[in-house]
């Protein structure tokens, strides 16, 4: 059983690199032989050089990617057939508390993967996103980023793990649901907390200086009896040129979020039909059916953990002799996340049904097309977006219809509504 089980994640683990690196190359090669076409719906806005810029984005992004997903594989292949038997030993070794042994145990990977991934984010941030022009942000900055987000990630994970190793701990035959409870209440209360307590520590909120806008947006949200606590811009430009706008938070914190970056390169009737997009998502109820969907995997998630994270077998495939639990998390953690991968298209496909009709609410409510499609263009010219994703790699990864049928589909939308106003 044990060699059944090591074969199991090697099959695994072997499918997913394999098919992730496919997938790549597809992609590379579809824009590589289309990449030289501007769309007929780009002619005129987009030019050759341009054109040409956008497929060199979308292919160092992905061959940087590749490398830095090789190395993740080859980095967590080593630390469960190697390292993990003498890090859980070390631990025991030190007869301390069980929960400290659980946060030192998560500690140490979430070290190692974090020293893993910084050469990657570093040449992202630094080489490859100011090559292209988008990267704005200081070594200061940078820095300053880097220590409150581990600051925070300390908090959080220490709360988050302290909080199940104690109901394993003290509730051994029925911790899974204490901690399911736990974890979907501290969910939402980082969904409440995010806007007003979080996000202020990394950029400055105010509230948007456009009062003519704002009336406009509130006036837009008052058509689907929508309201926000406030509609605040951010100084997102002082790390990227990116452009976005979103909602953000539940209750009384909920906000509407634009960049300062969108706020200077796009009109007004754009960046409201931006934000009609996302009330479309409000509006369709996308938001809590996701959060509702996360409530209840969670849930079957931890039981199907609770059932097998103590199975003596899963830790001799491993080498271990001892049985701490919270090892048994990581190496379960382990086939889910292949799993999970092999999974993706049918998340993928549920979020770009939610994104079509987003699209669709967004027409409804300001009654055309036009300044959609007009902010679409804008944004993949401005954000260098790939204007010829393969189809295979559209179907399993991407959580947005390509851009291409997006302005389709609401060419559709605006061409139906002109023949039924001259039909009547």
């Amino acid at each position: 059983m044990e060699k059944a089980l090591i074969i199991l994640f090697l099959v695994l683990f072997a499918g997913r690199y394999s098919l992730r690196y496919v997938l790549q190359q597809l992609n590379i090669r579809h824009l590589q032989k289309h990449g030289k076409e501007v769309p007929p719906v780009f002619q005129g806005i987009i030019d050759k050089d341009t054109l040409t810029k956008m497929v060199d984005y979308t292919i160092d992004n992905t061959t940087l990617a590749a490398k830095e997903n090789l190395v993740n594989d080859l980095v967590e292949l080593a630390i469960v057939l190697l390292f993990l038997p003498v890090l859980v030993t070390f631990i025991l070794i030190l007869k301390i508390p069980f929960i400290v042994q659980a946060l030192i145990f998560f500690g140490v990977l979430a070290a190692i993967g974090g020293i893993t991934g910084m050469p990657f984010e570093l040449y992202s941030t630094f080489v490859l996103e100011k090559k292209y022009g988008f990267s704005t942000i200081t070594w200061r900055l940078w820095l300053a980023d880097l220590g409150k987000s581990l600051v925070l990630s300390i908090i959080l994970m220490g709360i988050l793990i302290s909080a199940f190793m104690a109901f394993i701990f003290y509730l051994p035959a029925s911790w899974w649901f204490w901690a399911w409870i736990f974890f979907t209440l501290f969910e939402i209360l980082l969904l409440w907390i995010y806007p007003v307590v979080i996000a202020p520590l990394f950029n400055k909120y105010d509230p948007i200086a456009d009062e003519a806008l704002k009336g406009q947006i509130e006036l837009l949200m008052a058509k689907v009896g929508l309201k926000a606590q406030g509609i605040y811009q951010v100084d997102e430009g002082k790390r990227s040129r990116h452009t976005n706008a979103y909602f953000t938070g539940i209750g009384k914190t909920k906000r509407i979020v634009l960049f300062d970056t969108l706020l200077a390169s796009h009109t007004a009737e754009e960046i409201l039909s931006v934000l009609a997009h996302e009330i479309g998502h409000w509006k369709k109820k996308h938001i809590l059916k996701q959060l509702v969907f996360m409530i209840a995997a969670s849930l079957a998630l931890l039981y199907f953990v609770y059932t097998v994270a103590s199975a003596p077998v899963l830790y001799r495939a491993f080498g271990l002799s001892a049985m701490p639990l919270y090892a048994g998390l990581f190496l379960v953690s382990l086939y889910l996340s292949c799993l999970g991968f092999f999974a993706s298209p049918a998340g993928a496909a549920i979020m770009r049904r939610y994104e079509r009709e987003a699209d669709r609410t967004a027409f409804e409510l300001t009654g055309t097309a036009e300044h959609m499609i007009s902010a679409l263009k804008r944004l993949a010219k401005d954000n260098l977006a790939n204007l010829h994703p393969h189809p295979f790699y559209v179907w399993f990864y991407y959580s947005h219809p390509p851009l291409l049928e997006r302005i389709a589909s609401l060419q559709a939308l605006q061409l139906k509504k002109e023949q039924l106003y001259k039909n009547n």
